[in-house]
């Protein structure tokens, strides 16, 4: 069995994708604890709906190293196989990445390396203006730079002639969901 931890600052809609194989005996897995960074994060409610441990630590006049550390410390007495980023709007410490080596899975709305380093709707919004055909997710796991670590899986779609961001968003995060619980699977299998 996997034991997860998840970190983010929005909605968490891949996190419902998970629970939703969990309990549907999909995923051999438990999220031991959600951590989030805004206090009114969807995530935390989410997580709290589904009875898991739901977690805000504030950064409030914190460093990178301060805030992480923190973070660390909630994870300390925790097995803890994986770290999912699941809308974390944060850029990891060095220190952080290094505590958890290929540990830590992050996903991306975009086919990377094209439009790395952008967040949520901006991603979306740079997809459509750049023009492109074809979009989607990326999982990869955190190194020290942002967007930058291995590759584990990219799942595509086409973009249609009257897509919007939000309708764009909606089918990335469609496969986002897919692409956590595929990765998930084949890591549950090498434990």
């Amino acid at each position: 069995m996997l034991h997860l931890a998840v970190l983010g600052s929005t909605k968490g809609t891949d996190l419902e994708t998970i629970i939703q194989a969990i309990e549907e005996k999909k995923l051999n897995a438990n999220i031991e604890v959600v951590i989030s960074n805004k206090a009114d994060a969807y995530i935390l409610e989410r997580a709290q709906k589904h009875g898991l441990k739901a977690v805000f630590l504030d950064p409030t006049n914190m460093t990178r190293e301060e805030y992480d550390t923190k973070i660390l410390q909630e994870l300390t007495n925790l097995k803890i196989d994986y770290i999912l980023l699941i809308g974390y709007m944060r850029i990891l410490s060095t220190k952080f990445v290094r505590a958890y080596p290929h540990k830590i899975l992050n996903v991306h709305p975009s086919l990377l390396p094209a439009f790395a380093g952008g967040m949520n709707a901006n991603v979306h919004q740079a997809v459509l203006a750049a023009g492109v055909k074809e979009t989607g997710c990326t999982i990869h796991y955190v190194d020290e730079g942002v967007d930058s670590g291995e590759i584990i899986l990219q799942k595509k779609c086409p973009i249609a002639p009257n897509e919007t961001v939000e309708s764009l968003k909606n089918k990335v995060q469609k496969l986002e969901g897919e692409a956590f619980i595929e990765i998930l699977n084949t890591l549950a299998k090498s434990l």
